[in-house]
């Protein structure tokens, strides 16, 4: 955004109907500037000495001048960004139905534990006698994974799922390798994977195979065994995969893999569903990344941060990364190097250091906050939640598949043929009444696709009410109603806005604007 883009300094408008306020502002809402055109030069926040004249120790560099960083008091710095926060959809303030990737509740306790001095101010770099504390935390949350999936081993310091995805292919890699049987580049990757799979796959070095979906929604064991040769190296499978469905064949599908010499990656990212119910041992998984900050605290919206360890089959396990934590004599070490890894063949190391600690405490109390029941519990409630929204809509909104879903239930544009309006319509219209949209467009094998996902916290009042605004919305479009919805959004501080171009030419450096002195002689 700059001053040749959008008009953001605020003045007089009309702000609902025939209201017009001198300010532009509508009472608690108000009307922002950007930073820098709050600019007042002189104005500090601070009040320093002047620094003691030093000689300078650049070798004749010297910092550039004159960076043209806005001047603010205090006072006003904070006013801006308050009231910038109060412009965005919050899960503190409304359900949220992008769900568990992006926004879920958060228990406070996590944060709190989380800034712990012990855990929030250590460094990577301190000698391990000194980080006790932090190791055995992290050898008490792999234990805790392994035990609730089953699995014997896990690589902890993948930083997000699309991370673990690499590590769990590069441990796929370096055992194909290791049994001779490089030749195996070939990896099965169904539709309704997430988009991250294939690029993944392709990122590691191996060539992409699909598998198309059933028109269930589902991929079944005869499309796969129709895929397999001596050339797979593995299958990349997601489940309950992004149409928010559990894979029924699963176990079938993973007995076709190994017989056909191939190994079977599960993308964990939903792994919210079903976790204290099933265990992807059982399901005949090699390797899976679970994404602690989905499943057990933090979602991810706005960047981070993400951490996503790999569980691991005993295949596999040997080739896990480095570091890695152990039981030594004297309390816990920290393995960093091949030569001192014993029999294990790690295949590298994946990134600088030894994990997202901050998720770790997070994940960790949540799931002591929670128990083994509480975590079954989660998953059921995720479940029950979102087949309350699908069996209440179905009736105004086209359900994609028939029957019971996972944790998302998932719609698709049929209910708006004829009408005019399309899915983006529809979600615009959503702002105004006061719901960030759904995930939309996605997954790609269902059209016009609407993916709500309410999260396992949302009580029943508060889906009611998100229930009766979708049946409100989808009845008005059924209707006719065509301007209301291309219209939409009008009560947001901008309306309508061109996201094609903000996309593809976004304007992200503000332009200090022309003295008036200098546009009027530039006219002359």
């Amino acid at each position: 955004m700059n001053s040749q883009g959008r008009d953001s300094t605020p003045h007089s408008v009309s702000v609902t109907g025939d209201v017009v306020t001198f300010t532009g502002n509508k009472a608690l809402q108000q009307e922002e500037a950007l930073i820098f055109e709050l600019d007042n030069p002189g104005a500090v926040g601070v009040d320093l000495p002047e620094p003691v004249t030093t000689k300078t120790r650049l070798g004749g560099l010297s910092p550039r001048p004159g960076v043209g960083l806005p001047q603010l008091a205090e006072p006003d710095v904070v006013r801006h960004y308050t009231r910038l926060s109060q412009k965005n959809f919050a899960i503190d303030t409304t359900m949220y139905p992008l769900g568990s990737c992006t926004m879920k509740h958060n228990p406070r306790l996590n944060e709190k534990m989380a800034r712990l001095p012990g855990f929030g101010d250590i460094h990577p770099m301190q000698p391990v006698e000194t980080v006790q504390g932090a190791l055995e935390l992290i050898d008490q949350l792999a234990y805790w994974l392994k035990t609730l999936t089953g699995m014997p081993a896990v690589a902890m310091s993948p930083g997000a799922g699309a991370h673990g995805e690499l590590c769990g292919l590069m441990a796929i890699h370096a055992a194909l390798d290791a049994r001779g049987e490089s030749h195996r580049r070939r990896v099965l990757v169904p539709e309704s994977a997430h988009g991250t799979n294939p690029a993944t796959a392709a990122f590691c070095g191996f060539t992409v195979d699909t598998i198309p979906a059933e028109e269930n929604g589902r991929v079944s064991v005869e499309a796969v065994k129709a895929k397999l040769g001596d050339d797979v190296a593995c299958i990349m499978l997601t489940n309950p995969n992004t149409c928010g469905l559990f894979e029924p064949q699963i176990k079938e599908i993973a007995d076709a893999v190994h017989a056909a010499g191939g190994y079977f990656y599960c993308d964990g990212a939903n792994y919210n569903a079903i976790v204290g119910r099933v265990r992807p041992a059982d399901l005949g998984v090699d390797a899976m990344h679970i994404n602690l900050h989905k499943t057990f605290s933090t979602p991810h919206g706005g960047g981070g941060p993400g951490s996503g360890p790999v569980v691991l089959s005993e295949a596999l396990a040997p080739f896990a990364p480095l570091p890695f934590v152990v039981h030594g004599k004297d309390g816990f070490d920290l393995i960093e190097h091949a030569k001192d890894a014993g029999k294990a063949q790690p295949f590298g190391r994946l990134k600088g250091f030894h994990g997202q600690m901050g998720m770790f405490v997070r994940a960790l109390a949540y799931m002591l906050s929670h128990g083994a029941d509480g975590l079954r519990q989660v998953a059921s409630d995720a479940v029950l939640n979102a087949n309350y929204v699908l069996a209440s809509l179905k009736d105004v909104m086209s359900a994609s598949f028939e029957g019971p879903c996972m944790h998302e239930a998932l719609f698709d544009d049929r209910f708006l043929k004829g009408t005019g309006v399309t899915p983006l319509d529809f979600a615009k219209a959503m702002i105004d009444e006061g719901y960030h949209p759904m995930t939309m467009y996605f997954p790609l094998v269902v059209h016009g696709a609407l993916l709500i996902e309410p999260t396992e916290t949302e009580s029943k009042r508060t889906l009611d009410q998100f229930i009766g605004t979708m049946r409100h919305l989808a009845q008005k479009a059924i209707a006719g109603d065509l301007a209301h919805f291309q219209a939409a959004p009008r009560l947001t501080p901008r309306k309508r806005l061109d996201e094609t171009q903000a996309a593809r030419k976004p304007v992200l450096r503000w332009v200090k604007p022309a003295p008036q002195a200098v546009v009027a002689q530039a006219a002359e």
